[in-house]
């Protein structure tokens, strides 16, 4: 009976070790492998893995080919939230990151908003407002007061990746040269596309540029004036008065391209096209890559963007 009590012990034990033992050899096998960074989507992962080398793993929330303003988060999704050292988020951008950060990550969590300053909401340089949308928008994309399409201007992505150097260097202090050393390499790129856009965009014929949606407002500095077919929300309807407006700008400006986008469907902008006589063209968002842009970087979708836009407008 001894034996027996013994050996039914024993058994207890080895499962109890399997199962309670085996969760930490999983744990220490993460650990293992070094910091764990959760990116809500693309522009953030580019940043974060560009500063992070070698010293980080980061999981983009947002799937390739997903459109990142109607994402909604899987469970595994959610447990990288959880589990992830840092979440990199947009405020108010996606709300169910916004509430998976609130209701499960046990890590360090990083508002980009905190570190780049959002250009208000609307503040293109044109009069053209979306009324009967904008609540339809309000309701299912409330991005608040501010324009959250800030990685549209690459200095505002160098400031990010400065920041996340620093906040990544608390996390992992024994790398932090390498994540701060990183993270200028990165700012030279940037500097280095925002000098080429400010170059290539100085002299150009027509500065109009008829967009799928109102995600390109921070190249405004670059003497451009954007006219979206739809408000902030790529999938919002426009009206007929704002179809119409459109097409008496292409008309006034010249304007020879209507710009679609790689995530959304097409067929306002061919229509808008071919009752206006205009051509259509690829504008990348940089929101996200898809099966086409797979083996792009933000780098090379920016850089086509600009060889786009100086086709279109003559410069």
């Amino acid at each position: 009976m001894k034996r027996l009590a013994v050996a039914a012990t024993g058994t207890v034990l080895a499962l109890t070790w399997s199962l309670s033992g085996c969760s930490a050899f999983d744990d220490s096998a993460t650990s293992a492998d070094g910091v764990e960074v959760a990116a809500a989507f693309y522009p953030l992962q580019y940043v974060a893995e560009r500063v992070a080398g070698a010293h980080a793993t980061v999981d983009n929330l947002t799937a390739p080919g997903g459109e990142p303003h109607d994402l909604e988060l899987t469970v595994k999704e959610t447990a990288q939230v959880a589990q992830a050292d840092l979440v990199v988020y947009l405020h108010g951008f996606q709300p169910s990151v916004d509430d998976a950060v609130d209701t499960t990550a046990e890590g360090e969590t990083f508002d980009v908003s905190e570190a780049v300053e959002l250009r208000p909401a609307g503040a293109a340089d044109h009069d053209h407002e979306h009324a009967d949308e904008g609540e339809e928008e309000g309701e299912e994309h409330d991005h608040g007061d501010t324009d959250p399409h800030f990685w549209q201007d690459p200095l505002l992505m160098a400031d990010l990746g400065d920041e996340l150097a620093d906040r990544l260097a608390e996390i992992d202090p024994d790398h932090a040269g390498d994540l701060r050393d990183n993270a200028a390499d990165l700012r030279g790129d940037l500097e280095a596309l925002d000098a080429a856009y400010a170059d290539g965009l100085a002299r150009c014929e027509r500065h109009a540029v008829v967009v799928a949606h109102d995600a390109f407002g921070y190249l405004s500095r670059y003497g451009l004036e954007f006219e979206p077919i739809a408000g902030l929300s790529p999938d919002a309807e426009p009206t007929p008065a704002d179809l119409a407006h459109l097409q008496e700008v292409i008309e006034e400006e010249g304007v020879t391209t209507v710009f679609y986008e790689s995530l959304v469907s097409p067929a306002i902008a061919e229509q808008l096209a071919s009752d206006t006589g205009a051509k259509v063209a690829v504008l990348d968002p940089v929101e996200g890559l898809s099966d086409e842009t797979a083996d792009e970087d933000y780098l090379s979708l920016m850089e086509q963007n600009l060889a786009a836009l100086e086709e279109a407008n003559g410069c």
